[in-house]
């Protein structure tokens, strides 16, 4: 069992008790968080959705990250994973 799998169930759990629900935003892990995540029985009630947009342009349609912006800093950068997260929140039910 992986790592991620081991966790996904505590992550789930721990959700669950705070009544939060997750939206995930992933790119080179190519949506392994949210499968691992969706395997998980009673996973449907804190994962809301996620989003694997793995090209710049993706990045761009899916999350509204500005092109400029992974231009100047890089699509694995601290300043992309925020913009990432942001454009995820406002696109989605999760908290």
């Amino acid at each position: 069992m992986s790592d991620l799998e081991a966790l996904a169930p505590k992550v789930i759990a721990r959700c669950r008790e705070a009544g939060v629900r997750l939206a995930l935003a992933e790119a080179c892990t190519g949506g392994l968080m949210t499968a691992a995540l969706t395997e998980v029985p009673g996973a449907s009630a804190v994962v809301e959705r996620g989003f694997v947009p793995y090209s710049n342009e993706s990045k761009g349609e899916q999350l509204g990250v500005p092109l400029a912006l992974l231009q100047a800093h890089g699509s694995v950068s601290a300043e992309a994973v925020g913009a990432m997260a942001a454009g995820a929140l406002e696109r989605s039910w999760a908290d």
